[in-house]
């Protein structure tokens, strides 16, 4: 079916993996800036429904709420092996992490991430009126955009890449990289966190794929396909966070942690478990930190949660055994009767409550080794009491250290200079947090997650 533009404004079509249907309440605030822009313009959020069920393919289940509809579809067993947890997790996940010796690369684990993307085109195709413009989200669908071209959609196709994008040299290590990495091209309009994302991809398709750019900044494909890679740094929902943290003194859970930590201050740090956040190293500058600095012994704690993910994938449950470990050694070895230095945990939690945790916090340890953006980090800050905010302490490598000058950037990587940059925030003066606390609060809330989806879709629209 052909799809053509007209002048008249469309709805908005969102493609992602997952889909925040209306009924659950465990939503962040991409979830929630995306359900606000489907909501203005009316439209359709589409995905996987989450289910493994015996047959893919077979039917969209479907459910609206306002001007927005919600359609999802199931993956068969093999599919959701195959796709999900072999080439998007196995495969693509670790290569745009900078872990090459992680990838575990397998033809039918591409084959089957090629197949459910083609699923996803036959059951959007039905979905896609004349006008509307469709966004697609993330990694696991890279070549979705050229398998709708082929059906022939004309319609504006935007991409978001919520992860870090790797140099050339990096992405061409990826076994068959030009089939699919070629494929962003069918595109209007891709989106990265940092001008560094940026630039990977524009050497990408000038000295991979032989494109040239174009003079106003286009880049041009040798069959002659035109799009634009331009920076979209994502925010978060700033005032609702802040509105959360200013409340959280309500949460009988906020009043036991503070009670237990008996005026000791508190380090946190808040990831899903996995090999990028850099927890390993986070542990050992912690464990330096008590070592370099007996004086803090019995005055601060180090609070970490890290919910468990992708169980299936034999790294995830080697760095969760790894982090037992560390966290059993390191309490062994300065723990006393009356404190626990490491306080370590796998739930996760609802962000009224993580905001009242980051608010009860006097350092933020957001260290991951890469990191597309990091919205830890963005929403420590925002959770903070502006009468006596605390320090947050970001790795280099995160994207959120490019907006975000006025945290103690470090190498996760250098235990000492993390160890050292720990000890800094703890002593630093109420004035110095204060002015570096505002500057930072100055950044999220003019370039929110309103104003993120705004300024992409304005742009595809173009």
């Amino acid at each position: 079916m052909a799809v053509r533009n007209g002048r008249s404004q469309g709805r908005l079509i969102v493609v992602s993996n997952r889909v925040a249907l209306p009924d659950q309440t465990a939503t962040g605030g991409l979830a929630s800036a995306m359900r606000a822009a489907l909501q203005e313009r009316g439209g359709v959020w589409f995905g996987w429904s989450g289910k493994v069920a015996r047959q893919a393919g077979g039917e969209v289940h479907r459910q609206t709420d306002g001007q927005v509809e919600y359609a999802t579809m199931d993956l068969s067993r093999t599919d959701h092996d195959d796709f999900y947890d072999g080439f998007a997790n196995r495969t693509l996940w670790p290569l745009l992490h900078y872990r090459p010796d992680l990838v575990d690369y397998d033809r039918k684990h591409l084959a089957g991430y090629l197949r459910v993307n083609n699923l996803f085109a036959e059951q959007l195709i039905s979905l896609i009126g004349p006008n509307d413009l469709v966004w697609i989200n993330d990694y696991h669908l890279i070549p979705l955009a050229a398998m709708l071209r082929e059906r022939g959609v004309r319609n504006r196709i935007g991409f978001f890449l919520h992860t870090p994008l790797p140099a050339a040299s990096l992405l061409i290590a990826l076994p068959r990289h030009l089939e699919l990495l070629e494929t962003l091209a069918s595109y209007d309009l891709v989106g990265l966190h940092t001008p560094r994302d940026q630039r990977a991809l524009q050497e990408y398709f000038l000295y991979e794929v032989g494109a040239t750019m174009r003079r106003d900044g286009r880049i041009r494909t040798p069959e002659g396909r035109n799009f634009r890679a331009e920076v979209f740094p994502i925010g978060i929902d700033t005032a609702a966070v802040a509105e959360w943290a200013s409340h959280a003194d309500e949460h009988e859970e906020i009043h036991d942690l503070r009670q237990s930590l008996e005026g000791r201050a508190l380090i946190i740090g808040v990831d899903r478990l996995d090999y990028s956040k850099g927890l390993p190293e986070r542990f050992h500058a912690y464990a330096r930190l008590l070592e370099r600095s007996p004086q803090l012994h019995r005055k601060v704690s180090f609070l970490q949660i890290a919910p468990t993910s992708r169980g299936g994938v034999p790294e995830y449950r080697q760095i969760r055994r790894e982090l037992e470990r560390m966290a059993g050694h390191i309490n062994g070895e300065y723990a006393a009767p009356d404190w626990v230095p490491i306080r370590y945990v796998n739930n996760s939690y609802p962000h009224s409550l993580l905001s009242g945790y980051y608010r009860s916090a006097r350092v933020g340890l957001v260290t991951p080794l890469r990191d597309g953006m990091n919205l830890v980090a963005k929403e420590y800050v925002a959770s903070q009491d502006p009468e006596d905010p605390g320090v947050l302490v970001l790795s280099r490598f995160a994207g959120a250290a490019q907006e975000l000058r006025d945290a103690l950037l470090v190498n996760p990587a250098d235990t000492e200079e993390v160890a050292e940059a720990l000890g800094i925030a703890l002593e630093m003066s109420l004035h110095e947090r204060r002015v570096r606390w505002r500057r930072m609060m100055d950044v999220l809330e003019k370039q929110d997650v309103t104003a993120w989806r705004n300024a992409f879709l304005r742009r595809l629209a173009e």
